[in-house]
């Protein structure tokens, strides 16, 4: 878009449609370059595509605002925060204190929080290990949980 003006409302809305399409398809990262080939930026019908230019823009922006993360230095792949960390820390927090699921005070492995049964009707079930630990060190700044262990061993307890 040559206009300034309308490309930055233009960018808005792609960045609110682009959050908006991961949260129901619960993508948690996007590699560039399979993205600009899915209907997120490319419809058929229309023959109308985004170019990658204007889709490392758009990343770009959605960066500055805080709804994505950049994965290593190579720009290709973005870390999608249709919520914030934050926003996971308190969702997690309520289905362990709120949703009296009984994990108050046990240790979760983060495996059985992001892949087990009893997430499974969570919106954070299959949650990005990097997402969630993002929002675990928040819940432990916090004095609401401890981490243990590393890599694929860690768990955490609630408290």
């Amino acid at each position: 878009q040559p206009n300034d003006t309308t490309w930055a409302h233009q960018r808005s809305i792609w960045a609110a449609w682009v959050l908006s399409y991961c949260r129901a398809h619960k993508i948690w990262k996007l590699q560039l370059s399979d993205a600009l080939e899915t209907e997120l930026f490319y419809n058929r019908n229309l023959n109308r595509r985004f170019k990658q230019r204007d889709a490392v823009e758009l990343l770009e922006y959605m960066a500055t605002e805080g709804g994505i993360e950049w994965e290593g230095a190579g720009r290709a792949t973005v870390i999608v925060y249709w919520r914030k960390p934050e926003e996971w820390a308190n969702v997690i927090y309520e289905w362990v204190i709120i949703d009296n699921t009984g994990q108050k005070g046990s240790v979760l492995t983060l495996y059985e929080i992001s892949e087990g049964d009893l997430t499974r009707n969570q919106e954070f079930h299959t949650i990005d290990p990097y997402v969630l630990r993002k929002a675990l060190d928040i819940l432990v700044k916090r004095s609401l949980a401890q981490v243990f262990g590393a890599n694929e061993e860690m768990g955490v307890k609630f408290f």
